[in-house]
């Protein structure tokens, strides 16, 4: 997935290739919800406000960070109604974009900063907003790059972010029969090897892609496909058994999951730039330079903790993925708006994989004691609750008064299209029918964790109803328990 999608050799997303269409739209493989309507972005907005002002209206060392930000959309009609609130736009102190592909950065550029200069800084480059000549505009390719300081107040968004990062595919096969005599079976023959015993339980088995044979090949079809490998792999041995929930499928025959420990990885820095760092976590270690081909190759930086006095900030997690079980048989392919091979014209077909947000939810909690996480509730519900119905209403009749007041030089035919554009836009964010943006997608937020004193209320983030998550006061994750041992392999 990450060959394909990010390639530098012409992955979907980077290819710098002047031919290469614009993805996003009616006219190329996909469209978000931002691109759909103003209204998302501007509540993505609202939300982020209420936080701030729920955490005590901070003064300084506030930051936006967006995962993957597409053309701008998103940002660009949150930063429009973030400005609306002056001590929020003064304490705003740059709005991180981590984003790897150059044509989409340039995009981005063109949005956010209009004709203000952009060069090069010490992580990749920045401009200024067109909103305020006082906010920088900083590119990065690695969230890595972007300092975790213990006095910063970060509010992440990743939006149809975590679908396209690279998963892992188990299933869970049953013992053999009987023990092997180490017989390996070759075009000249067999070769005799030692006995082995075989194991009495069920074991993971990794699927990989492998080109598919010839005979098998037909005219028009892709040239490679998931296959299941034939002994234990590295990651078979050892991802599945990383937590509970895909422990308890192990006896299943036929289970299947789909891991993604990028995605987790992701979730863990979410967690800890909020909450801080577990504090028995010692500093994990650098390790000696590696020689390859009698070239030094210098490791990776030691990673500190985050000590955080106050955990403080958020993060929204926006995707599509099952509420509450592990996702399985998922990889699929996206061109020009219809479901394709995820193995077909690779480079040029978008790839994507359901979202596991329990898988996210424990990450985020085991990352750091600092951190509480509500949901995921679907988007029809967040975004009826965030009031999208009635900014709907209020744009509508904006557009009818200045119509009436002859201010815009419209006709009435215009007019109707605007009004058919934002009543369609909205009921199609919050569509609950089978295939319906409103079900399909789910929210997620990762929040600071305040333990509440005996009989206090605790506060539930904007946007999330009572009844959607779990009220004892123990950082959600007992919501999450519950869930987990739910999970099933099946959707």
């Amino acid at each position: 997935m990450r060959q394909c999608l990010t390639s530098d050799l012409g992955g979907y997303y980077t290819s710098n290739a002047p031919s290469e269409k614009d993805q996003f739209g009616a006219k190329g493989d996909f469209v978000t919800s931002p691109e759909i309507s103003q209204i998302f972005g501007e509540l993505i907005g609202v939300w982020v406000v209420a936080e701030w002002i729920a955490q005590g209206r901070k003064s300084e060392g506030v930051y936006l960070m967006e995962m993957g930000p597409g053309r701008g959309t998103l940002m660009d009609d949150m930063l429009r109604t973030t400005r609306n609130f002056p001590a929020l736009a003064k304490a705003l102190e740059a709005v991180y974009l981590v984003e790897a592909s150059p044509r989409l950065r340039e995009t981005q550029h063109k949005l956010l900063c209009g004709d203000n200069e952009t060069k090069e800084n010490s992580i990749g480059f920045e401009s200024t907003s067109k909103h305020s000549p006082d906010l920088k505009i900083v590119w990065t390719e690695d969230i890595r790059f972007v300092p975790r300081e213990g006095n910063k107040t970060p509010f992440i968004i990743a939006h149809e972010f975590f679908d396209a990062l690279p998963i892992h595919v188990f299933q869970s096969v049953p013992p053999s029969p009987q023990d092997s005599d180490g017989t390996i079976q070759t075009p000249t023959g067999p070769i005799l090897g030692t006995r082995r015993k075989m194991p009495k339980e069920n074991q993971w088995r990794e699927l990989v892609v492998g080109p598919k044979p010839p005979h098998r090949l037909d005219d028009g079809e892709a040239e490679f496909e998931l296959s299941m490998s034939r002994a234990g792999t590295p990651h078979s041995m050892y991802l599945p058994e990383t937590s509970g929930r895909y422990q308890a499928l192990k006896a299943t025959d036929g289970a299947t999951i789909e891991i993604s420990p990028e995605s987790q990885a992701y979730a863990r820095d979410f967690a800890v730039r909020l909450g801080g760092s577990n504090r028995d976590t010692p500093p994990s270690p650098t390790s000696p330079d590696a020689t390859v081909g009698g070239k030094a190759v210098p490791s990776a930086p030691k990673e500190d903790p985050v000590v955080k006095d106050e955990p403080s900030g958020a993060a929204l997690l926006m995707d599509y993925g099952p509420a509450n079980t592990i996702p399985a048989n998922s990889l699929r392919g996206i061109k020009q708006h219809q479901m394709v091979s995820p193995f077909l014209s690779a480079g040029s077909t978008d790839i994507s994989a359901d979202v596991d947000f329990l898988g996210l939810a424990e990450s985020a909690i085991n990352a750091s004691p600092g951190v509480e996480v509500h949901g995921p509730v679907d988007q029809a519900r967040f975004l009826t609750a965030m009031g999208i119905e009635e900014r709907a209403a209020q744009l509508v009749k904006r557009a009818v008064d200045r119509e009436r007041a002859g201010s815009t030089g419209q006709d009435k035919k215009e007019l109707t299209e605007i009004v058919k554009r934002i009543e369609t836009g909205w009921k199609r964010l919050v569509d609950r029918s089978p295939q319906g943006m409103g079900k399909l997608y789910q929210v997620m937020a990762i929040l600071p964790y305040k333990p509440t004193a005996h009989g206090e209320q605790r506060r539930r983030p904007v946007g999330k109803k009572k009844k959607d998550f779990d009220t004892d006061g123990t950082r959600t994750h007992n919501l999450c328990q519950t869930s987990y041992r739910k999970a099933t392999p099946y959707h």
